[in-house]
Order: structure tokens, then sequence, then C-alpha cells
């Protein structure tokens, strides 16, 4: 009996980069969703700040909300103004009313982030292959498609959260149903990128190269897309450095500001893989 085993080591190139929405590609600073968070508790008669709604993010919308009734202090404040602890129908009951307040509002944040067009367009154009992965329903996705594509973005596939049925992150299964509307194997050619703890998640346990971007993130912890136009930059420095730790600490092969950056980090992964290394 031979005392070696043999396995195959994948020597190509990357094939596929599968993106996030918000925080990633557009929306700066994640705000459509998290300020929709805050005015769906409020129509219900609880108040929750903008970073207590940030919390869970990156997790499909009606987990969110259930996430958010988990949390002891809002638990506790929803007690004390409704009289009952919230269950699963105040979070039925939350996510009918945050899905047509998510609609009316997502243009308006459906700005994309510099260097977002530019970028992704290259990669195509080389053969690389873009998805994308959300919490935002297939309604949510389709308005983030149509307003994207005017400025220049048009991913190859895209998978919504409530397109799959296990689509909670950091599960695995709206990268693997990019890879097959793609065609794209094996699972060492991919690269996600997200700004959330949870998409991080999303790449380990899918098997590929996880990317975070930090300098839009939801972790920024800013209520407006312009926020930062007021702010000292040595605030933004320490929120970005924060940021970029809390990517760190999630796992992820790469840490990056933005999307604008991913080129050498795609450069590296390709040598990587030359040299048969994994994720």
């Amino acid at each position: 009996m031979s005392e070696f085993v043999y396995s195959r080591s994948y020597r190509g190139k990357v094939k596929a980069v599968i993106l996030d929405w918000s925080g990633t590609v557009a929306d700066a600073y994640v705000v459509a969703p998290a300020v929709v968070f805050v005015d769906v508790f409020k129509k219900h008669g609880v108040e929750i700040s903008m970073a207590e709604a940030r919390g869970p993010m990156g997790l499909r919308k009606d987990l969110h909300i259930k996430a958010l009734t988990e949390v002891p202090e809002i638990r506790e404040r929803w007690k004390k103004i409704r009289g009952k602890y919230p269950g699963q129908a105040e979070v039925d009951a939350m996510f009918a009313d945050f899905i047509p307040m998510q609609l009316a509002c997502l243009k308006k944040y459906a700005g994309l982030l510099p260097g977002v067009a530019k970028v992704t367009q290259k990669l195509q154009k080389q053969g690389v292959k873009i998805g994308s992965t959300t919490g935002f329903t297939r309604a949510m996705v389709d308005i983030l498609e149509a307003e994207a594509a005017k400025q220049g973005y048009k991913p190859d596939a895209s998978v919504a959260g409530d397109e799959v049925v296990h689509g909670a992150r950091p599960g695995p299964f709206m990268v693997y149903k990019n890879l097959d509307m793609l065609g794209v194997f094996p699972i060492q050619s991919v690269v996600k990128v997200d700004d959330t703890v949870s998409g991080v998640g999303e790449a380990l346990n899918a098997g590929c190269w996880g990317v975070g971007v930090a300098r839009f993130s939801n972790y920024m912890d800013m209520d407006t897309p312009e926020a930062d136009k007021k702010m000292p930059k040595i605030e933004i420095e320490r929120r970005l450095n924060k940021t970029r730790q809390i990517l760190w600490q999630a796992g992820a092969h790469y840490v990056i500001d933005s999307i604008a950056d991913i080129e050498p980090v795609i450069d590296d992964i390709n040598a990587r893989l030359a040299r048969g290394e994994r994720p």
C-alpha cells in the first residue's frame, strides 16, 4: 500500500468576482436599509438607533429584523412600550412594512461607489465574470440593477436573498447559485467581496477567497452618505481602522478600502493559485 495520497491542485486564474451591494458597490455607508429598519421599528412604536439597526447588517432583511428583536436592550424596550416581548408575529408584521418602505427609497441611495463601474468593466473585458449576492429581495435588486446599469455597472449574474432556499448569510448558497448561473468552477477561482462580517463568512463557508471592503462599510457608522464631508479626517481614519480590524477578525483573506483597489488583490491571488495555494 502506498504511503502517498495524490490530489488535484488548481493552478489557473481567478474566474469570477462576486460582489455585495450596499457598502460594496453602491449605497455609501449602507444607509438605505439602516434608515428603513429605524423607521419600521418607529412605526411599531419602538425607537432604535442607527447604530443598533446596523448590528446584524448583511443578513437577509427578514432575518435582520428578527435578529434586532433578539437584542436584549431592544427586547426590553419593546416590552416596556408594547407590554410583551416581540415574537415571530411582530417580525412578520415589520417585514411586511419594511418591503414597500425599502422599495420606495432605494433609488435615493443607488449611487455607485467610486471606481466600481470602471474596474468591473475592466475585469469583464479580461474575461472575469461578475456576480452579486445581497440580503435584499429580488424586487429590491431589480431597482438597484436598473439604477446601476445607468451608471455603468452590469453584473453577469445576481442572486437575491429570497432566491435560494437557504438565503441567509453567512451561508454559502447565494455564492453557489451565482457560480451555477455563471458556469464557473472550481471554488478556488472565485473571489467574494463584502463590507460585512456575514459577507466575509459567506466567502469562507463557500470555500472561496474573501475580500473585505472598508471605506464605505456599514461599520463606518455614518448616518448619511454625505456624513464624511463634515467629519475630521482623523475621525474618518479612526473609523476606517476599526472597520478594517472587524473585517480582518472575521477571517477575510484581504481587506482593502474599496472595489477600486481590487486588481492588485486579484493579481496576488492569481500568483498564489499558480503556486497551488487554496483559500
